[in-house]
């Protein structure tokens, strides 16, 4: 679909029995995080992982994941951002090293990858992938040879990374949970059944009938044991970064992320998206599923009545993945049906989360017309988007934004759509309510939290710093 491509999730567990399905069941959870590839690592006596192309419930079945167990385990769901979509760079990442047996799920964008890749290249470090989750992996099993105190090497590992990183690590049997300093990309932890969890989503307790316990902190590192855990920290920067599309498109709606129910501010959005967008209209849809919250906002805010307008075919593959355009465009005619009685002989308001390219929601906007829609209005949640992440999102250059050097009336003849209409910025801000500056709005605004070579960054970052 024409909307941010879907990073990464991560789940980690330690229980006191074998995690093996718990962590599959898990990952299903966050299935929506990534699904091009999908992994598991487990520890018993050694670390023995399966690791494949394809989703799931595809990747963890038959003998081979019914062979493995292991009472603590992580897992990773993919969708590649840094480094090819190919099954060399699936995950966990499970390296032997000196020190012992490493394993490794990462979500998020190391910015100074290339810099630290090209340093232990000139060094005569040899890498297998091409992801910069590997380079993670050198560098703590680099530190791990120093000091027998895991965590230490973990602190050590965090003062060279620049950028996002929400982590699952196995230091032979032992698992952590490590978030980066300035907290772009989610992490928890919770209670479940026989143990501990750390995951992406808070959802992944609620499915295994366990209990959020909390966020994990920027800049924290913990360690989980089937009886409980502990914490410790690194020095952060005063503001964060999170990463306002987790609450606008990524995470499920029946996650907490960063003490914020998605769900909810998702209606916020689509509140403010009425108040500063109104239109004359007699039915609002939604385009599925992650525009459901924005569009219910925005009917309850502007009176119009909501209805479902769109009929979804879950089983087709989705749309983002495909790599030619006029394929992603045959997903979206198989993927979405107009319903004709919602919209025939309406002003129908269409209300999605984002646009990025605008070919997608130029075919839904045809869609409705088709189906007997008198006028199509579009209105959308997020603002529009005119500079590329480097934190993790798969939207790395600004040729490909439909807002690049065009006005929002010609997004709209564009798409062809009777009016189009963009929360703002101080909008956005208002709904999320998280301050501005501990938001990371860098693909809205151009300004980056930290530093980019040719990019601004938001504000002079200072040198003071909190535990």
């Amino acid at each position: 679909m024409d909307r941010p491509e879907h990073h990464c999730g991560v789940v980690g567990m330690a229980l006191s029995c074998n995690a093996a399905n718990s962590i599959k069941k898990s990952l299903r959870v966050i299935q929506h995080r990534g699904q091009e590839s999908a992994g598991i690592a487990l520890f018993d006596d050694h670390i023995r992982s399966v690791r494949g192309m394809g989703l799931v419930h595809e990747v963890l079945s038959g003998r081979e994941f019914e062979s493995i167990c292991g009472n603590t385990g992580i897992g990773h769901v993919r969708y590649s951002t840094t480094g090819s979509s190919s099954a060399e760079n699936v995950q966990p990442i499970v390296v032997s090293t000196s020190a012992g047996e490493l394993a490794l799920g990462h979500n998020g964008d190391i910015v100074n990858a290339d810099k630290i890749r090209s340093k232990l290249q000139s060094e005569g470090w040899a890498f297998l992938t091409t992801t910069d989750s590997e380079i993670i992996v050198r560098l703590l099993a680099n530190e791990l040879t120093q000091t027998t105190d895991a965590v230490r090497a973990i602190k050590n590992t965090m003062r060279i990374l620049d950028g996002a990183y929400s982590l699952t690590l196995m230091i032979g049997g032992r698992v952590f949970g490590v978030r980066d300093p300035m907290g772009f990309r989610p992490l928890c932890i919770g209670k479940v059944p026989n143990g501990y969890a750390i995951a992406s989503e808070s959802a992944v307790f609620d499915i295994m009938r366990g209990e959020f316990i909390r966020d994990v902190a920027p800049g924290e590192i913990l360690e989980i044991t089937q009886s409980g855990f502990t914490a410790s920290k690194v020095p952060c920067p005063i503001h964060s970064a999170h990463c306002m599309f987790e609450w606008v498109y990524f995470a499920r709606p029946d996650s907490i992320v960063d003490g914020k129910e998605v769900y909810r501010l998702r209606k916020n959005i689509g509140q403010k998206l009425a108040e500063e967008q109104p239109v004359s209209a007699d039915v609002v849809v939604a385009v599925p599923d992650s525009g459901r919250g924005h569009a219910l906002g925005f009917a309850e805010a502007s009176g119009i009545k909501y209805e479902e307008g769109f009929m979804k075919n879950r089983y087709v593959e989705r749309t983002f993945i495909m790599p030619e355009q006029n394929k992603r465009d045959e997903g979206v005619l198989l993927k979405l049906n107009p319903i004709r009685s919602t919209v025939t002989g309406r002003r129908v308001v269409i209300v999605d989360d984002s646009i990025v390219r605008g070919t997608t929601m130029k075919k839904i906007v045809e869609m409705m017309r088709r189906a007997g829609a008198k006028e199509v209005h579009v209105r959308i949640g997020c603002p529009p988007i005119r500079a590329p992440c480097y934190y993790g999102i798969d939207m790395k250059t600004r040729d490909q934004f439909a807002a690049t050097n065009r006005s929002v009336e010609e997004i709209a003849k564009m798409i062809t759509a009777d009016s189009l209409g963009y929360t703002s910025v101080k909008g956005l801000v208002e709904a999320l309510e998280v301050p501005e500056s501990d938001l990371c709005l860098a693909c809205l605004t151009g300004l980056y939290p930290s530093s980019i070579p040719g990019e601004k960054m938001r504000f002079q970052q200072t040198l003071e710093v909190h535990d």
